[in-house]
């Protein structure tokens, strides 16, 4: 049996067959071939036409709108975008008719309310704008009603119990915050509508409803601070995030003969290649032709798309890449960070790649995370994470991220849950990320700031503008920022906001922007609460505010630490400061139910008790299934593709040995022997490995019930990983002796370096 593939342009191709007799590695023999073959598609951007010509042109944004809706429902919906308030259902038609007649000008003939439900994933139901066919042809509509809501089959999305499997009915409902686009296909154009997902009995079922819940509660707790401390003009604050995003690209031949890949988007098997990224020689390297065209390529669409993204380059690991954006509002750079991982894995494959944004696709070298760089701007145009010159004077800036720092002391527990995936238990605590433990970087001259405060001292905390000197006379001084990066930590301060680097490469990020939102807006009103208490005592403004800002810093500072989060000393250290550290998912996850959770959620309005209840269930179950199906390939592909290999390797071994024997008198065959018996002792270690991950695959499982559902996903971490790990220490051992031309599995020397 065999099946060929072909790259766009069909100047390559690539022949897997599958037992054919011909060779255990044949197929990998065919990969390599078929990638050494492979050529960059030709350009098909014209690249003539500036980037300000074509950026947005498939987004129905401001610019389109004032072109072609009326004054009155232009303003209304400005109202809508920037006031938050709600538009009038009686101009929705209006906008509907607008929508739909400028996406068939582009050639749309579908529309999609697109959304994330909770398996994490986009999501869309395609619908024509075909409404009715008569004698005169057919007609064309797409009313308000289509546009402000859907109702799609929502019975097969995960809910986590919060409602009865029978019961399908869900509604997608319009998002005015995040821009209608239109998505081109190989043979046609779809109309996407941002949305929310909920239920019947109105449960949030998706990722976006809420963010868009605690958007509006550190709206409301953040201009509650800021006028409690004299910013009465402050009427609205907004979160921005920017999240970068790391991934990597393998050719599209070495993914198709990689079952794990395919099916768990990492490499179970696959020994460390004698060359790692410890030459250092990948990290911002001159990008390669085909890497760079699909880059270019995938860019031309984000632009059309309006997607600000700003940066490309090599990271860290061989085939490994990063991507970043200019910062926008929260609720559209999540979706603008979705909508970028889709149009790079359609355009990975136009180019013959296949994108991978799993947290650790291979061991032993970096794994991918997702950046979310975060803060808040108000609507006077003030980045509320600003320290400006004087930072030890600011009294905004510093009251904002006291509130920032009391809440990650807080609610360190709860941020961590955020971020726990299996796939990002594979990363987190490696040499390219933060540890499980969470702490704050502030650097040098911050951190000096905060110690003036907590002890009473004035120090001179002006930025002195320090200039850094080369010792080339021809060479520009350069300004130094105040203090260096710490990419060990997992909340760092970068100037004028907090770069979350722990959040998983696969994740979506409303997540984390939804809890991080929520503990930010309870400092607030916290602070608030503690300044207007203070105020009325003393009738000090001013001495309030200072007393509330220094004793908050005072009693959370233990949260602060610039050292190197990987050593084992801070660790200690954490331990004695009461720090905790969530090394896995089951570790991490039942902060999410945690009473205090439970009432956070509820006061601000983000998760209704069920709501959270259910998404801590979705997120165990995504554990338990993850891990199984890793370890069924695990199995499968051991007993089927490996050991079969190995056998051979004996047997050729074993053959040419008896031979020998027989054709020459008396040999010593000393070497020959030890080699035979090194590879049969491997053969036994991993034959008795899948054993026992076979015995524990027919073990009794824990019951779904609810108040077991933590136990399984232990069963897991604890019984389940340890086995597959023993199956491919076994295997990869076995890589590094058995006869190259029987390996069947493409190599990691072969998938990072050969694209």
């Amino acid at each position: 049996m065999s099946y060929t593939i072909y790259n766009t342009d069909k100047r390559s191709k690539f022949q897997v067959s599958k037992g054919n007799g011909n060779g255990f590695a044949l197929g990998r023999k065919k990969a390599v071939s078929a990638v050494n073959d492979r050529e960059p598609l030709p350009g098909n951007v014209d690249y003539r036409l500036p980037i300000t010509d074509i950026y947005g042109s498939n987004v129905f944004n401001r610019q389109t709108m004032r072109t072609l809706l009326p004054k009155n429902v232009y303003k209304a919906v400005l109202r809508c975008l920037d006031h938050g308030e709600q538009l009038d259902p009686n101009m929705a038609d209006t906008v509907a008719n607008a929508m739909k007649d400028w996406a068939i000008s582009r050639g749309a003939t579908h529309f999609t309310h697109w959304f994330v439900p909770l398996h994490g994933y986009t999501a869309e139901k395609h619908d024509s704008f075909l409404s009715t066919f008569g004698e005169d042809g057919a007609v064309l509509e797409f009313s308000g009603k289509n546009l402000v809501q859907g109702e799609p089959d929502a019975s097969s999305f995960p809910s986590g119990g919060i409602r009865s499997t029978f019961e399908a009915r869900g509604y997608t409902g319009w998002d005015p915050s995040s821009p209608a686009f239109i998505m081109d296909s190989v043979n046609g154009k779809t109309l996407c509508i941002p949305s929310v997902f909920c239920s019947f009995s109105g449960h949030a079922l998706d990722v976006k409803t809420p963010l868009l819940r605690s958007l509006e509660a550190i709206n409301k707790s953040a201009v509650r601070l800021l006028n409690t401390i004299g910013k009465k003009d402050v009427k609205r604050v907004a979160c921005t995030v920017g999240p970068e995003q790391e991934y990597f690209l393998i050719d599209e031949a070495f993914y198709l003969a990689r079952p794990d890949i395919i099916n768990a988007g990492r490499a179970l098997f696959g020994a460390r290649p004698p060359k790692g990224q410890e030459m250092e020689d990948h990290y911002w390297g001159s990008i390669r032709e085909r890497v760079l065209a699909f880059m270019m390529d995938a860019e031309h669409e984000l632009y059309r798309l309006g997607v600000p993204v700003k940066t490309r380059h090599n990271e860290v690991a061989p085939a490994q890449f990063e991507v970043a954006p200019f910062f926008e509002n929260s609720n559209l750079a999540t979706d603008h960070n979705m909508l970028l991982m889709e149009v790079f894995k359609k355009t990975a494959q136009k180019h013959g790649f296949r994108c991978l944004f799993h947290e650790k696709p291979f061991s032993g070298i970096n794994g991918s995370g997702k950046h979310n760089n975060w803060s808040m701007a108000d609507d006077q145009g003030n980045n509320l994470l600003e320290p400006g010159e004087d930072a030890q004077n600011n009294t905004t800036f510093l009251v904002v991220l006291s509130a920032v720092i009391r809440s990650l002391d807080k609610y360190s527990k709860l941020l961590r849950a955020s971020i726990a995936t299996a796939g990002n238990d594979h990363r987190l605590g490696a040499n390219e990320a933060p540890p499980a433990i969470m702490s704050i970087y502030l650097g040098d001259a911050l951190t000096k700031v905060i110690d003036n405060l907590i002890s009473g001292k004035a120090g001179d905390a002006k930025k002195a503008g320090e200039l850094m000197k080369s010792g080339v006379s021809m060479l520009p001084e350069i300004l130094k920022d105040d203090s260096d990066r710490n990419r060990t930590s997992p909340f760092a301060f970068t100037g004028n906001k907090f770069e979350f680097r722990a959040v998983g490469s696969s994740q979506s990020v409303a997540m984390p922007n939804t809890v991080l939102n929520t503990m930010v807006a309870e400092s607030m009103d916290f602070l608030s609460d503690e300044i207007e208490k203070e105020s009325r005592k003393s009738g000090d403004l001013q001495g309030a505010i200072s007393l509330v800002t220094i004793k908050a810093l005072s009693d959370h500072k233990r949260v602060l630490f610039n050292g190197d989060n990987y050593s084992k000393e801070w660790h200690e250290e954490a331990s004695r400061r009461g720090l905790s550290n969530l090394r896995n998912l089951p570790e991490a996850l039942p902060a999410l139910i945690e009473t205090e959770s439970k009432e956070l959620f509820e006061r601000y309005g983000v998760f209704k008790e069920d709501e959270l209840v259910s998404r801590y269930h979705i997120l165990l179950e995504n554990y338990c299934k993850v891990i199984n199906i890793e370890s069924l390939l695990t199995s499968s592909m051991a007993t089927t593709m490996i050991l079969p290999a190995a056998i051979e390797y004996q047997t050729r071994l074993a053959t040419a040995i008896v031979q020998t024997k027989s054709a020459i008198s008396g040999v010593t065959l000393t070497h020959q022997e030890k080699m035979l018996n090194d590879v049969s002792e491997k053969i036994n270690n991993l034959t008795a490995a899948i054993e026992n991950l076979a015995v524990l695959h027919l073990e009794q499982r824990v019951d779904e019930h609810e108040d077991e559902a933590s136990a399984e996903a232990k069963f897991y971490q604890t019984r389940v990983i340890p086995a597959m790990n023993e199956v491919r220490n076994a295997a990869d051992e076995l890589e590094l002796i058995v006869d190259d031309s029987l390996w069947p599995l493409p190599k990691f020397r072969e998938m990072l370096y050969i694209y």
